[in-house]
């Protein structure tokens, strides 16, 4: 993921609300999300085998974004999309299992890990000694510490957040993609500087990313309501950001069906 908002029992009708976009090289082949046989829904990296974004049957999820730091990125370095899967797999407390795999994760190349439940999330990245628990609210990432307020990151939270205060009135999740969809780019007097080139920066700086080579690949929203009641959508685009295909699943915590709807 490069862009993620988490809102933690910040809604009146939903314990926990994701939503996220996944930008990626064009040319890195994934699959798009279902079941896997080891008990959770995610895409996958089909060139490394991991995740990006996944939750299993019983609530428990994790997402990845990468850190940006183009002067330490190590090429031989171990995919960063085991740590979703690692965490998904685990049994432990999640506290404990998301500190584990951060303190691992010393050779891969920067990372920041969210992950939690129904009922509490937490934030760790190998670029920080420890880890963070996040307090009810909502909370934006993308490829820095939690919460660093680039200015996709800050109006998409606030967008989330938004629509978490107009309660019953924003149950519905599509708003939460017409946030993400968004592909206006920061002033420049806005952007960071984070070692790339600024024509790059700019690019980056949209919500929802459009190039030949490298953008925004999928848009997903998970939203798990106080009930036990989940829906995860994801939607992929091609390189020209047109919707390409929709996947929907519904299931309470615990047990599961899916859908899927062509776009």
């Amino acid at each position: 993921m490069c862009l993620a908002v988490v809102a933690l029992h910040a809604h009146p009708r939903y314990a926990l609300v994701i939503a996220a976009n996944r930008d990626e090289f064009h040319a890195r082949a994934s699959a798009q999300a279902r079941w896997w046989k080891d008990g959770w829904l995610a895409g996958r990296d089909l060139a490394a085998g991991g995740t990006w974004l996944g939750v299993t049957r019983a609530g428990r999820w994790a997402l990845l974004t990468n850190v940006r730091e183009p002067a330490l990125h190590d090429p031989r370095a171990p995919s960063r999309g085991d740590l979703v899967t690692r965490f998904l797999a685990a049994s432990g407390n999640a506290s404990d299992v998301l500190g584990a795999l951060v303190r691992s994760g010393v050779r891969h190349n920067g990372f920041n890990l969210l992950a939690g439940d129904t009922v509490a999330a937490h934030w760790g990245s190998n670029r920080e000694p420890e880890t963070r628990a996040l307090a009810a609210g909502v909370h934006g990432l993308s490829n820095h510490r939690l919460d660093t307020p680039w200015p996709k990151v800050v109006r998409t939270t606030a967008a989330v957040a938004a629509w978490c205060a107009a309660g019953d009135a924003g149950a519905q999740i599509e708003p939460l993609f017409g946030f993400l969809a968004v592909r206006q780019r920061a002033a420049d007097s806005e952007l960071p500087h984070t070692g790339i080139p600024l024509d790059r920066e700019r690019l980056l700086s949209a919500p929802f990313i459009v190039s030949d080579v490298y953008g925004t690949r999928s848009s997903t929203v998970l939203a798990i309501a106080g009930d036990g009641e989940a829906r995860f959508v994801e939607r992929t685009f091609d390189p020209a950001g047109r919707a390409t295909d929709e996947v929907d699943f519904r299931f309470r915590i615990g047990a599961a069906r899916a859908g899927h709807a062509p776009v």
